[in-house]
């Protein structure tokens, strides 16, 4: 056999073994996807392995529990005007006509409500008293924690923050049973022009609801200054009756209203509250809903 016949019958076998290879390639191509053509068609052994890997690994990916948190004992408010009954509103605010509803956009989380009452009895002076009543109320989240606990750092906020009201004159505090998961009164007088006004302000925690009672008492134009004794235990029937409202709302009939002794307030600083969204526009309400304590009678004509 000729050399130039012997190299044509390699060409042609070469040939022949090309048009095999592109073959068997259109041929899987065809039957799957292009993304498994490397992998069905082709010598790499390992590019299977990695296939399988991410497939476990994006299976338990989907698998993996997501995060919870204990859902919030309690989802409503009461009407904040109605907190109190009738019988301690003419105890405490004996000239009070109705109660002026603080601001909020969504009453379910916070609502607030005050009174005050002016007897003028002429030249013989006049008596005023100021109440107000707010509630704040926490809901579960994931990344801040459960609602019992944002709600008692609020709880520890604002008892630390009577404390340390401006202008305030003998601060005194103590805890206050029966009322709620805990509670704690804080009293001070505050020195006015109109004259000296005996301020107390019971703080109430009922699981992840936050109850501030606020409630003072002057004797103007020369009348004598209330008892500050007489006023805070006004306070506390009042605060008592607020945190019932708050579980009756909830349909617990009550029950947090009494049982035993709160615990006293924290005298270390407590923790930061959340500093959610939420919590920020919580605050502003609170605000909105409790005038400051010092809040003097408005002159009548």
């Amino acid at each position: 056999m000729s050399e130039g016949t012997m190299q044509r019958r390699a060409q042609r076998e070469e040939r022949h073994q090309r048009a095999k290879r592109l073959n068997r390639v259109l041929v899987c191509a065809a039957a799957v996807p292009v993304m498994l053509v490397a992998a069905g068609c082709s010598s790499d052994s390992g590019s299977g392995d990695s296939t399988d890997k991410a497939a476990k690994a994006a299976a338990s990916a989907s698998a993996s529990p997501s995060p919870t948190v204990e859902a919030a004992a309690y989802g409503k408010l009461p009407e904040p005007c109605k907190a109190l009954s009738k019988k301690t509103l003419e105890d405490l605010v004996p000239e009070s006509k109705s109660g002026k509803e603080g601001k909020s956009d969504d009453i379910s989380t916070r609502a607030g409500c005050a009174w005050d009452s002016l007897d003028n009895n002429g030249v013989k002076g006049s008596q005023f008293r100021w109440l107000n009543v707010s509630m704040l109320r926490f809901e579960s989240d994931v990344t801040r924690g459960p609602a019992d606990k944002l709600a008692q750092e609020y709880y520890e906020k604002q008892v630390q923050d009577a404390q340390a009201a401006e202008g305030a004159k003998g601060v005194k505090s103590e805890p206050v049973s029966g009322t709620g998961d805990q509670a704690t009164a804080v009293q001070y007088d505050l020195k006015k022009k109109e004259g000296t006004f005996k301020q107390q302000t019971i703080v109430a925690r009922v699981e992840n609801v936050v109850v501030t009672l606020d409630y003072n008492g002057a004797g103007l134009a020369g009348d004598k200054t209330p008892s500050a004794a007489d006023l805070l235990k006004d306070a506390k029937k009042a605060a008592k009756e607020a945190v019932a409202a708050v579980s009756e709302a909830n349909g617990a009939g009550g029950g947090k209203a009494g049982g035993a002794p709160s615990k006293p307030a924290s005298k270390s600083p407590s923790k930061s509250p959340s500093q959610s969204a939420s919590k920020e526009a919580a605050d502003e309400s609170s605000k909105d809903a409790s005038p400051s304590p010092s809040k003097t009678p408005a002159s009548k004509s």
